[in-house]
C-alpha cells in the first residue's frame, strides 16, 4: 500500500510537467537523476540550461524531454527483422 507522502510526490511530479521552466531541484525530481549527476551534467554542458543571473539554473521542461530521449535503444526484434532483410536481398 502506498503512503502518503508516496502519493504526494507522485502528484508533484505530475503537477512539474505542467511547468515550462524548471528550477535545479525540480530538473532533478522530473528526471529522477541525483543533485551530483546533474551537477555533473551542467558543468560538463551536457544537458542544456539556463543560468539568467550566473548563479541560478533553470530548465525548460521541452528541452529536458528531450534531451532525455536521445539515444534510443534499438529493440532486438528491430535488429533481427532489419537483418533478415538485409540477408534475402541481393
Amino acid at each position: 500500500m502506498k503512503t502518503i507522502e508516496d502519493r504526494l510526490r507522485k502528484i508533484e511530479k505530475l503537477l512539474l510537467t505542467k511547468k515550462e521552466v524548471l528550477t535545479f531541484d525540480e530538473a532533478c525530481n522530473y528526471t529522477g537523476i541525483s543533485e551530483s549527476y546533474m551537477y555533473k551534467l551542467t558543468s560538463a554542458r551536457k544537458i542544456p540550461y539556463f543560468k539568467p543571473y550566473g548563479k541560478l539554473i533553470y530548465f525548460k521542461t521541452q528541452e529536458i524531454n528531450e534531451w532525455l530521449l536521445k539515444n534510443p535503444v534499438v529493440m532486438k526484434e528491430d535488429i533481427q527483422s532489419e537483418a533478415i532483410g538485409r540477408t534475402f536481398q541481393f
